[in-house]
């Protein structure tokens, strides 16, 4: 039904993070399934696909709520950097625990994770994470508590998860952010 379509935001999203250089900061991503925070009776659960081109990077930040596995679905490595959140909303120095392939793992604050083609990384609420991809584009999947892009996304810096485009042809297909209800 399209008004699920429209309440949970499923669809086509792109983004530059508000910094105008899609090809160096930027994400593209497709929300195939999705619940709704605090709503019951809806998916617990929330599932992205997203496209990663070669030394594009997705900034810093992290989610106050969801958990999320990232999934490297193919077509090159994708590098991932952690760490963890201070109180402060700042990055720590401090080990960061995380599972890879469902094997917990300790590493050092930016230590450079490479998830090859098939492997998967479990991120909480509260870890900082930015990737991009390493030498070519990569296919990530995204598989996760409810997602709700405009609450629960904490960026390092001042960042906009949905930019204002300007357009410079008619809309032919909205994006998940501009339905209008």
């Amino acid at each position: 039904m399209a008004s699920e379509i429209v309440e949970k935001k499923l669809g086509w999203d792109i983004t530059d993070f508000g910094l105008g250089n899609f090809e160096k900061c930027g994400l593209l991503l497709f929300t195939i399934r999705n619940g709704k925070f605090g709503r019951k009776n809806t998916k617990p659960y929330a599932e992205k696909i997203m496209i990663v081109s070669e030394a594009q990077v997705t900034p810093w930040h992290f989610h106050w709520v969801k958990t999320e596995d990232i999934i490297n679905r193919g077509g090159g490595n994708l590098v991932i950097e952690l760490s963890n959140a201070g109180k402060d909303g700042q990055l720590t120095d401090s080990p960061v625990h995380v599972q890879i392939d469902r094997i917990t793992h300790t590493i050092n604050q930016n230590e450079k994770i490479i998830l090859e083609p098939g492997e998967s990384i479990c991120l909480p609420p509260y870890l900082y994470h930015t990737f991009y991809g390493e030498s070519s584009t990569v296919l990530v999947g995204g598989v996760s508590s409810v997602n709700d892009d405009d609450k629960d996304n904490r960026f390092l810096e001042n960042l906009g998860r949905f930019p204002k485009i300007e357009e410079d042809e008619p809309v032919l297909y909205s994006l998940c952010n501009e339905y209008s209800d």
